[in-house]
């Protein structure tokens, strides 16, 4: 992408969410930032709790429309004339670029009426959709397999181009017939923002970051944080991230792991992170987890999508089978009782995010 010379050039990024307590799409704001800092003007069409128009700044507008959210395990927004809002935006503002960011969102139709409209459009995804990501649930499987298959098939098809933040299986893409319209360029983020705070090798600290989905796989994380607290009772585990209030899992292991609810100060929490872990049934490209490899956190992820890809395939931590709680188990009691280990996955997370994920190189 250049950067623009004369005239502040204008990006129209479509994306579900931007951010709310509870619907918090890191990735568009972390792009809208990023181009903001290459000199573009971006406004940003999503979904939301109430419609309104904020003023962010001179250079970032964000417009939400007010949606039907259906809560976990589907967590899917519904928002009546969201696309023919895309497509008066887009004749208003006539932007030099048009961006959807994810498919198979309720915001992702916008991109159909756009191409039918003669604007192109570019798709940005880390996943697919019954395709290469799944809920957990046979129904909500069942419902994703359908809708990727339909009309899921139909964007991405439609799209002027697709660029995936992390590679997707070759069969899928040649299925799809995009192979020659679609490109890898992995996000990223600015090392420099994270750091690693002295810490006391005798008390780790062991974190999830994250909403409390049922994807997440966070009750797998609460069962085995249980489990190693009766012999490693020194060992602090921490959830940080917004739950309902009253939310089953807070409830049933308050007693071994904090809560810390949401919270914005996260590069200081990962800072003090010994071991952080990401147990996803399904995963794009985890933004949670390129900070804590940025922080120097010796990380334990599941092999699902991005993970894979982001610890190189696990020369940069540790994976297991989602699911697999023994295998979680094990990794964790390897990690927390083996400093040494853990001070080399530390180094080796720090590394791969610098070589290939830093913005600032």
């Amino acid at each position: 992408m250049a950067h623009p010379h004369h005239s502040r050039q204008t990006i129209l990024l479509i994306s579900p969410y931007w951010k709310e307590e509870h619907r918090w799409m890191v990735s568009s704001v972390k792009l809208a930032e990023l181009w903001q800092r290459m000199g573009y003007r971006v406004e940003v069409l999503c979904m939301g709790e109430k419609t309104e128009v904020k003023h962010l700044s001179e250079t970032l507008i964000v417009h939400t429309r007010k949606d039907f959210f259906l809560p976990d395990p589907w967590n899917y927004g519904i928002a009546r004339g969201f696309s023919t809002h895309a497509l008066n935006l887009a004749r208003t503002l006539s932007p030099d670029l048009i961006i959807v960011n994810k498919v198979l969102f309720w915001s992702s139709f916008a991109l159909l009426k756009l191409r039918n409209d003669g604007f192109k459009v570019l798709l940005l995804t880390d996943a697919l959709v019954g395709m290469t990501w799944w809920p957990r649930g046979w129904l909500p499987r069942l419902g994703a397999f359908l809708y990727a298959h339909t009309l899921g098939t139909k964007i991405i098809r439609r799209a002027s181009e697709v660029v995936f933040f992390h590679p997707q299986p070759t069969a899928v893409l040649k299925g799809l017939g995009i192979q020659h319209r679609s490109q890898v360029i992995p996000t990223g983020l600015d090392v420099s923002r994270f750091h690693s705070a002295p810490k006391d090798p005798q008390y780790p600290v062991v974190s999830y970051v994250g909403r409390l989905e049922s994807v997440k796989g966070v009750d797998d994380f609460a069962f085995a944080a249980e489990a190693l607290k009766r012999f490693l009772p020194h060992v602090t585990f921490q959830v940080v991230g917004f739950h309902a209030p009253d939310h089953p899992l807070v409830r049933r292991y308050k007693h071994v792991i904090t809560f810390t609810g949401l919270r914005h100060d996260i590069a200081d929490i990962l800072a003090k992170t010994d071991i952080f872990v990401l147990p996803s049934y399904s995963e794009g490209l985890s933004n949670a987890l390129m900070e804590a490899m940025a922080s120097g956190c010796a990380c334990i992820a599941s092999r699902v999508g991005g993970n894979t890809f982001l610890l190189d395939h696990g020369k940069a931590g540790e994976l297991f089978h989602p699911g697999k709680r023994s295998e979680l188990i094990q990794s964790l009691r390897h990690m927390i009782v083996d400093h040494t280990a853990r001070q080399h996955m530390s180094h080796a997370a720090r590394k791969r995010i610098e070589e290939v994920f830093d913005w600032s190189v």
